[in-house]
This record gives C-alpha cells, structure tokens and sequence, in this order.
C-alpha cells in the first residue's frame, strides 16, 4: 500500500521532513495566535486623567455644515477600584448643556462603553484608544459606523468621534473634546 508521502529510506531524507512538519506546526499555531489577538485596555491606561481638565468642544454642526468650537471643562473620578469613571462635563458659556457621564471598560478589556476596542497604539508617554460601534447619526439618524479616538496622557486627554455613515467610505470628525490638565490651586496661607 502507497502513502501520500513517497517511502523515505534515508535518514537525512527523514530529518529534513521531522523539521518541515515541525516548522509547518509552529507557524500554523503563530498565526492562530495572531487572529486571535484581541486589542484589550486597562483601567490604569484611564487612571491617569483623574483630576480636573479644562479645554474645548469643537463639533460639526450638522443644520450649518460649520464646525463650532465652545470652552469645555471635565473633572474625572473613577469609582472607588471599579472599571468605572464618572466625567462630569461643564461648558462655561453654555451651563445648561453641564452633564454627567460614565465611562466603563469590560472586564475583559475589549470594549469601552460597549463599544469594541479596535486598535491601541502606546508611544512615548500615551496612549492612543480606537473604538467602533454600529449606530446611527445625523439629524435625520442615520445608520453608520460610529468611532471613538482617545489620545491619553497625564498632561493631554482628546476624544475624537467620528462617523462614517452607511453606503460611504469617508469619515466625518463629529467633534472633538480636547482638554489639558488643570494646574492645581495652591492653598492660600492664613495669615496671623
């Protein structure tokens, strides 16, 4: 009865085809590895916005077509040791548009707010965060991709949504918030 394989009568023969299938195995098991990788963040790539930020809105007004850019400060504090962080959002010239956000991470690192983590990239002191979620947009809500960019750093904290809407392939910047971080007040002596 014949193989598959033609009858192998010399070792060397042999040794090379042991290295092959050897070879063969491993790069299967790599590439296994590889699709299966899955972008994951941290709670502690968050922890360092803690504080008091203060910045700007920059965002596509959709009835004009023109981008709009408006003062914006956030404070963030994370929930006791959760995966949880509240941002409390103040527009100085616009106080009744003041919200309260949380933001919250899977267990498993794989989505912020329900929305899957598709790239993370670190470079020298931040991290940068992409999301995508299927939703809809516009004044007339629309179905398309929604995409969330958050720059991280202890100095420098942006989130850039972006959408691209169903039958296009170009992405629209909805808005942008970007904020530095506050300087702490230093506390006034009492004087005797």
């Amino acid at each position: 009865m014949r193989g598959i394989l033609p009858q192998i009568k010399n070792s060397d023969n042999m040794q090379a085809l042991r290295i092959l299938i050897a070879f063969t195995f491993l790069l299967a098991a790599s590439l296994s590895c590889m699709a299966q990788s899955v972008a994951t963040v941290q709670t502690k790539d968050f922890s360092k916005l803690k504080g008091f930020w203060t910045g700007s809105l920059t965002y596509l007004d959709y009835s004009t077509g023109q981008p709009y850019t408006m003062p914006a400060d956030v404070s963030i504090k994370q929930i006791g040791n959760t995966n949880q962080f509240v941002f409390s959002n103040s527009y100085p010239d616009e106080p009744q548009a003041n919200s309260i956000d949380t933001l919250t991470i899977s267990n498993d690192g794989t989505t912020i707010n329900g929305e899957k983590i598709v790239s993370i990239s670190k470079e020298k002191k931040s991290t940068i965060v992409t999301t995508e979620v299927a939703g809809t947009d516009g004044n007339d809500d629309a179905k398309a991709t929604i995409r969330h960019v958050y720059y991280l750093s202890k100095r420098q904290y942006k989130v850039i949504k972006e959408v691209q809407f169903a039958g296009q392939s170009n992405w629209i910047k909805r808005h942008e918030y970007s904020y530095s971080k506050a300087k702490k007040k230093k506390k006034k002596s009492k004087q005797k």
